[in-house]
């Protein structure tokens, strides 16, 4: 979920920037009332760019500014925005072809939404959504959902016709829910150089009115905004929220003590215990769809494409140890389906901890230990670079459980830590030999992003037959039925042949001022922020 550089800023220019952010915040905590008012919030990560179809991260900043039909609620259940009404097969919005090969859904559009910029917003922006996306021209991080589609009408300005090639169960959680471009204002205009890029237009509940690379961005209150509250007041109710760029976990941490932001939604696991004895600190544990896990490079050293290889570092890494030194927040895991889901299989293949079996693995296959105790065999020894993102003091935690962990059998891990559009490339490039991360899906999630044969997040280049047919089987049906086994069955396989090592579940700590009224964490990759229209700062 492309890059541009982050320039620096001069040191006069920083302080200046601080002060100013902190003059905000005071303004608005003074005067705080149930509308107005400004939320500072802390970004663990550097943004690349503002168009939500093109950045490679979590869209935070994104989800106050753009909206799509479809959103996952507090439950990862969809809910209608810019639709009516959420399409299913009983209600009449999805109908089957004859042969049950393709389907089609129609969507019925809200009638009172306008764009940021005063303009309606009209059936002819979803089908545009769907042409520029599947431009070649465009370089999107993902367009999941677009190739699935293979005409759109629009028989009114209110009612878009979206004809599938094939039955996409996973329609909700693709191309319409993570937004709507504006048909008015991108018509004829190169999506990858826009301006949008940097000030996206969109009928969210607020806009951007400053962008800083590196440092921050502004958004304010969306005058044109359709929601109101239950009283016939218009929504939003906070002027603006600030989203101040801190890639690095301490000083996150050190900026919350200090008032300087008052909510993050990545506090360390190892601070969540003195961000708990903050006067007016309220901290918020959120069971979120994602786990972690470290990744093989199919396209690195010939070693790791050795199964011993692969199965003596599953056998050789200490969850429960990297589970205690987090705290005990994440909980040790065998599989990539979290356990929410029903089709989550506690009958995969399992590698416990046992370092013996893993040096005996390795002893089998060849790869005898060297004067230094690193192993090597036809003069490959086993030392690898593993990346983390740096400044997240979790992953960087658990870096060293594992670095420490592979020690002891005769396997070398070198930390090559980056962030920002580094980090970014590396992933997505396969810019690694091994990689310890976490992915956070959608409601329903669809796993050929990870691991299909050329799926969009799977820069380690995995390919297995197989696990491709499993996949296309879970993500070409309706039936709940066949989904589910289909899901069960890929488990079996992707645990047999390990181009993944599922570490642990995760679970998001945000930290949160108590003056923020409405605040519902979401569990789900459209993140915390997919509804800030009813947040407000209390008096």
């Amino acid at each position: 979920m492309k890059s541009r550089p982050v320039h620096p800023r001069s040191a006069s220019r920083k302080a200046s920037l601080l002060l100013m952010l902190s003059g905000v915040l005071l303004c608005g905590t003074a005067t705080a009332q149930q509308r107005g008012g400004t939320l500072t919030v802390g970004l663990s990560y550097d943004i690349d760019t503002l168009n939500v179809y093109s950045t490679g991260y979590l869209g935070d900043v994104q989800a106050t500014v753009v909206e799509g039909l479809l959103a996952p609620d507090k439950n990862a259940n969809y809910v209608p925005v810019l639709a009516t009404a959420v399409p299913t097969l009983k209600n009449g919005g999805i109908k089957l072809s004859a042969d049950g090969k393709k389907m089609t859904i129609t969507y019925k559009l809200r009638r009172d939404v306008k764009w940021s910029d005063g303009k309606p917003f009209t059936s002819a922006d979803v089908k545009f959504t769907w042409e520029a996306i599947k431009n070649p021209k465009f370089t999107a991080e993902s367009k999941d959902g677009s190739d699935d589609i293979e005409s759109i009408t629009t028989p009114d300005a209110y009612t878009a016709v979206v004809n599938y090639k094939r039955v996409a169960p996973d329609y909700a959680s693709t191309l319409f829910t993570f937004g709507i471009f504006p048909k008015h204002a991108l018509e004829g205009k190169d999506l990858n150089t826009d301006v949008y890029n940097e000030k996206p237009l969109g009928t969210g509940p607020f806009k951007v009115k400053e962008f800083r690379r590196g440092q921050y961005v502004i958004v304010e209150r969306n005058p044109y905004y359709w929601r109101k509250d239950s009283k016939g007041v218009q929504l939003p109710y906070l002027d603006q929220i600030v989203f101040k760029i801190i890639p690095d976990s301490n000083t996150l941490v050190t900026q919350l003590k200090s008032g300087e932001i008052q909510m993050t939604s990545s506090v360390p696991y190892a601070q969540v215990t003195q961000l708990d004895a903050v006067p007016g600190m309220n901290i918020v544990k959120n069971n979120v769809l994602s786990w972690q896990h470290l990744d093989f490079n199919f396209k690195g050293p010939a070693s790791l494409r050795d199964l011993n290889v692969r199965q003596a570092f599953a056998y050789a890494i200490n969850k429960s140890a990297i589970s205690k030194a987090l705290g005990g927040y994440p909980v040790p895991l065998d599989t990539v389906v979290v356990p929410v889901f029903a089709a989550s299989n506690k009958n995969v293949p399992k590698y416990p901890y046992d370092p013996a079996k893993a040096r005996a693995l390795l002893d089998a296959a060849g790869y005898k230990p060297g004067p230094d105790g690193i192993r090597a065999k036809n003069g490959e020894r086993l030392s690898y670079k593993i990346l983390v993102q740096a400044g997240r003091a979790n992953d960087e935690l658990a870096q060293q459980v594992i670095i420490g962990s592979l020690k002891a059998v005769g396997i070398e891990l070198v930390p090559d830590n980056k962030t920002g559009v580094a980090f970014r490339e590396a992933r997505y490039k396969g810019g690694y030999d091994v990689f310890y991360s976490g992915w956070i899906t959608s409601a329903d999630p669809v796993y050929s992003v990870f691991f299909k044969t050329g799926g969009v997040n799977n820069g380690q280049g995995f390919s297995n037959a197989r696990i491709d047919a499993l996949l296309d089987r879970a993500e070409n049906t309706l039936d709940p039925d066949i989904q589910k086994k289909a899901l069960m069955d890929f488990q079996v396989e992707l645990m047999r042949q390990l181009p993944t090592i599922p570490v642990t579940s995760n679970l998001s700590v945000i930290a949160v001022t108590d003056k923020l009224g409405n605040f519902v964490p979401n569990p789900t990759n459209m993140t915390n922020f997919v509804d800030t229209s009813r947040w407000y700062l209390k008096k």
